[in-house]
């Protein structure tokens, strides 16, 4: 009879590639789809649950940690919903940048709770941020978001790096006839060391007229940078989706995130687990697998990086935005965007 392998040799060996021989070292992890935003583009009415959620414990997240950072993922990201409304959320960011392993520890915030606990934050571990900022117009920003914070939300940007965090982005989502003009935002990059991210309109489950209304290709913000001189910047392994651009007169960059652009998804590097526990391989996929089960102790490890491969073999080559397919992504907030 041929002898079993050892899994506990095979699995030390694994990285988590799937069959397009994408290797992700991503992980965006949900810990909440609470939200106190309201954005026009997301949770127009608010948070609203359909059905009552427990969302991933402490030791649950310690373990979808413990397991992915096993599997060679580098850099996590934090998101909800608004992943600070979480009362843990220290306790949170403490147990994760306890892992060795993991170089770059960010989290995506509306910023409502980070002026009075940035550095509390750092301190336990946060080395990247991105702030959604959808306007530099306080009218606009207000009527995008629901929410009159944008002062706040500047001095968030100038707090954030005073404490030292070395990686400060600002999420902006663009808007046709809002936020798309370019020479709004030059002058305010010009002397802050920020990675602007204008990031495409993306059709959800909810927001179809939002879409069709407010829909705009960055293609017409990257021929104005290159017409201005700005340079296409390398990527890292770690580096999410944006095109950056750089400026030798600026000390911000600009980047690009343009998911309608060919070739989106070639250098796909990242993974999503929900904050109920749920691995999307997309975020407009059409199935999720529910990794919960299996992260009650970590004695089930072998069992839960075996169901990560199972579905990592299904993900497939590129989704299909341009055909209206949205998955079963009814907002963003639902598994962090």
């Amino acid at each position: 009879m041929a002898m079993l392998p050892d899994l506990d040799k095979v699995f030390k060996y694994m990285q988590l590639v799937d069959n397009y021989q994408r290797r992700f070292q991503y992980l965006r992890l949900s810990i909440t789809e609470l939200c106190n935003f309201q954005c026009q583009y997301c949770l127009p009415n608010g948070y609203r649950p359909n059905k009552a959620h427990k969302f991933l414990s402490l030791s649950e997240i310690n373990n979808v940690v413990a397991t992915f950072t096993e599997l060679g993922v580098r850099k996590i990201r934090l998101t909800g919903g608004e992943p600070t409304l979480r009362r843990d959320f220290m306790d949170i960011l403490s147990m994760i940048s306890a892992y060795p392993s993991v170089k770059e520890l960010a989290i995506t915030t509306n910023g409502s709770r980070l002026l009075k606990n940035i550095h509390n934050w750092h301190q336990a571990g946060l080395n990247a941020i991105n702030i959604s900022i959808d306007s530099l117009s306080p009218h606009l920003f207000k009527l995008i978001t629901g929410q009159d914070k944008l002062k706040e939300l500047m001095q968030c940007v100038d707090r954030s790096l005073e404490v030292g965090i070395k990686k400060v982005k600002i999420n902006t989502v663009l808007m046709k006839n809002m936020n798309d003009n370019l020479d709004d935002y030059l002058s305010w990059i010009k002397c802050h060391p920020v990675e602007l991210r204008f990031i495409e309109l993306m059709e959800t489950g909810e927001s179809l007229e939002v879409f069709n209304r407010y829909h705009q290709s960055g293609s017409l913000i990257e021929t104005q940078l290159i017409a201005q001189g700005w340079q296409l910047q390398s990527k890292n392994p770690l580096s999410g989706p944006a095109k950056v651009y750089v400026h030798d007169d600026y000390q911000g960059k600009i980047g690009l995130i343009m998911p309608y652009s060919k070739d989106f998804c070639k250098s796909c590097n990242r993974l999503r687990v929900s904050s109920i526990g749920k691995l999307h391989y997309c975020l407009f996929g059409d199935a999720a697998v529910d990794l919960r089960d299996l992260l009650q102790s970590p004695a089930q490890q072998q069992q839960l990086i075996a169901r990560i491969f199972s579905s990592l073999m299904i993900k497939p080559e590129k989704h299909l935005l341009h055909a209206h397919n949205v998955g079963i992504t009814p907002n963003l907030s639902y598994i962090g965007g």
